[in-house]
This record gives structure tokens, C-alpha cells and sequence, in this order.
């Protein structure tokens, strides 16, 4: 099954800007094909150290992670999330976020997020559920 995720990460209301600094230094260990530039984003093939892979998209305002495989990749996505200081939209719909983040949300969003203490792996299936393969 296809699926995708993507980052956000809200300041005041607006979506923010993805730290590119911050993109690089996660995702540069992991890095199974250079870096490219297409349609405004900035797109990374990623491998973990276990071989499973993912596609993340680098947008003006969200990162994209599409069909990440189960296995390691999802602990760099862990990261990633982490790094950014971001939430992950799930593809039930459910916003998954820090609950740092709760007073950030654009109006009327809390109703469909999900706020935890912090992003990971076991609060990501239990958010997404059936909509997603295992993920480790």
C-alpha cells in the first residue's frame, strides 16, 4: 500500500519554514542517492542503515516522507520530525504533535490533532493504525 506523511511545524499560527540546516544534518548519513532540485522542493532518497528507504520531499512550508519501508528509516523520520520541532500529519488525518506546539496550531486545528510529549515511533501507530504497514 502507498502512503506518504508530511511535517509540519507551525509558528504563531502559519506554517513555518523547514530548517535546512537541520534537513541536511538528519538526513545526510543517511543519504542513498544526491540531493535534487525539482518543481520548488528539494527531494532526498534516504537509506537506513538496514536498507529500508524512504523519499522525503523538502517544500517551502512542509517536508513530505513518502512510503517510508519498515525498518530503521522510520527512526530517521523520528528524527527528522524531532529536529524540526514539528508534528507529522498521518494519513488518517490526524495531526500528530508535540504538545509544545498546541498553542501554534492555526485556529480550529486542535480538533484534529493528536498531542503527545513527544513524537515517536510507538505514538505513530498508535495515531495512524491500519492505515500504515509495521513500522519496525
Amino acid at each position: 500500500m502507498s502512503y506518504n506523511l508530511s511535517l509540519y511545524r507551525f509558528s504563531d499560527g502559519e506554517l513555518a519554514r523547514p530548517d535546512m540546516d537541520a534537513v541536511r544534518a538528519v538526513l545526510s548519513p543517511a543519504r542513498a542517492e544526491p540531493e535534487k532540485v525539482s518543481d520548488g522542493a528539494t527531494e532526498f532518497w534516504i537509506r537506513a542503515a538496514d536498507g529500508s528507504e524512504a523519499e522525503v520531499g523538502v517544500f517551502e512550508r512542509f517536508i513530505s516522507v513518502e512510503n517510508p519501508q519498515a525498518g530503521d528509516v522510520w527512526k530517521i523520520v523520528v528524527e527528522l520530525t524531532d529536529q524540526l520541532g514539528a508534528g507529522i500529519l498521518v494519513p488518517n488525518g490526524t495531526f500528530l504533535c508535540p504538545e509544545d506546539m498546541r498553542a501554534h496550531l492555526p485556529e480550529g486545528m486542535e480538533r484534529d490533532s493528536s498531542f503527545i510529549p513527544a513524537i515517536t515511533l510507538e505514538a505513530i501507530e498508535r495515531v495512524a493504525g491500519p492505515f500504515m504497514d509495521p513500522l519496525t
